[in-house]
Parts: structure tokens; sequence; C-alpha cells
């Protein structure tokens, strides 16, 4: 039987802290509102985040991986009050990276997490091969006729 090729996964992690804790979000969604307004996809609790602090976008690669971008603001060119923080840079725009760290405002931040691996195809159900568990008991003694005692 031909071995197949492993195929990459990936997961997109934000890791959320704000004035209500910390909470993790599963990215799938191509994109994603961030802020305190109640509409907000990624809903951010503190009075110094903007109602529509920033977006993601989730983006393809040419080898079919993808990534997500964070703007600053809703997307549409309106920007928040007091902008992003990404990484200790003042940016309006950055491709996150595994370990990023996006600051909204004052102990309200979210780092970025990609994890990566190969998964493997499993066998399918159909496999002719039976593995069958053998009791000790049951096994034969040097001669290869009479079974062993008390194993």
């Amino acid at each position: 039987m031909a071995a197949k090729s492993a195929q990459p996964y990936q997961e997109h992690l934000l890791i959320i802290e704000d004035d209500k804790g910390r909470k993790g979000i599963s990215l799938k969604e191509a994109s994603y509102s961030i802020g305190r307004d109640q509409n907000s996809d990624i809903r951010l609790s503190s009075q110094f985040v903007s109602r529509r602090h920033a977006t993601l976008f989730r983006r393809l690669r040419e080898d079919g991986s993808s990534f997500y971008r964070i703007v600053d603001g809703d997307g549409q060119g309106k920007t928040s009050v007091n902008g992003l923080l990404i990484n200790g840079r003042k940016l309006e725009g950055h491709d996150l990276k595994h370990g990023d760290e996006v600051v909204f405002g004052p102990q309200v931040f979210a780092i970025y997490q990609l994890r990566e691996r190969d998964v493997f195809p499993t066998i399918p159900p159909d496999d002719p091969y039976d593995i069958t568990l053998i009791d000790p008991a049951m096994m034969f003694g040097e001669d290869g006729d009479t079974p062993t005692e008390g194993v």
C-alpha cells in the first residue's frame, strides 16, 4: 500500500485579555470586527477601547496556507481613537505572526498564536490485516505443541 503524504493543518488563535479576564478565540471566519460595540464579532470590555477598534482579515498565501491581517479601525478607513500597538510599535496594519502582541488600550491586549502540524491520513476501516490480542496463558511451550503452565 502506498504511503499517503501528510496534509498541513493550521489553527489560528487569539488570546484576549480585557476587564473581564482572559479568553481564547479560535479564528475560522474570513473577517472579524474587534471593539467595544455590542455588534462586534470579538467584543472587548474596556472604556479605553473604541467601538470599532480593529478588523481582522484572513488572507491566503501562494502555497494555500492562510494568515490574518489586523487593521486599525473598521477596515473601511475610519481608525480607532487610540490606535494599535503591535509588538511595541504603533501600526495601522500588520500581518500577524505567531506570538505577536496587539495592545488596544491599558490592560487590554491580544496575543496571536498560529498552531501548525501535519495531519496524516488514517488507515481505511476495511484494512485486511486483523490484530488479535493473545492471552499469555495461550502461549505454546518449547516443543510447540503444549501450552505453557502458569506464565
